[in-house]
């Protein structure tokens, strides 16, 4: 796909739109690690068991082409119990083909004691890997909206400098 952008005004809407894209995911990167990191202030911990690993093929809405090579992913399920001594079960957000846990393996839970159904497993991936990459996406776009008016600005600044004055009347 090729476009070509006339004008100076078009130039500008684009670096707007790439640094306004860029802040958006950058914005939602941030608020998803303050959760991450409000959640990881008021979680009690507690040893699990990954109890078992249920295999889902979540490929909805992609294409059928995309759907045949990829194959189901492993989620995995882990039991706790909670301070109050009920066992409780959840299934882990992330999944993963290889998996990332294996039958049997100890796990640290972290849940909210007024809500012990809302629990991670405490990973890198469960807490930190949706902000990081919608961080990460969000400073690059804005990055590359930064180079385009950089690169505009000194380009406007040099046809500036290589015009003739005028003379003063």
């Amino acid at each position: 796909m090729q476009f070509q952008v006339r004008g100076r005004a078009a130039r500008r809407w684009v670096t707007l739109g790439l640094i306004a894209f860029g802040s958006l995911f950058l914005i939602i990167g941030l608020i998803l690690a303050g959760l991450s990191v409000s959640f990881l202030a008021d979680a009690e911990r507690a040893p699990g068991t990954v109890v078992a690993l249920e295999w889902r093929n979540d490929h909805s809405g992609t294409s059928r082409k995309r759907q045949q090579s990829d194959g189901p992913v492993a989620y995995p399920v882990v039991e706790f119990t909670s301070k109050d001594g009920a066992p409780r079960s959840f299934r882990g957000s992330m999944g993963s083909d290889p998996p990332s846990y294996e039958r049997g393996e100890r796990v640290e839970v972290l849940y909210r004691a007024d809500s012990p159904g809302d629990a991670r497993i405490n990973g890198f991936a469960s807490l930190w890997l949706l902000p990081l990459i919608f961080g990460g996406v969000g400073l690059v776009i804005m990055a590359a909206g930064a180079v385009v008016a950089t690169v505009m600005r000194r380009r406007s600044r040099a046809e500036s400098g290589n015009r003739p004055l005028r003379p003063a009347v």
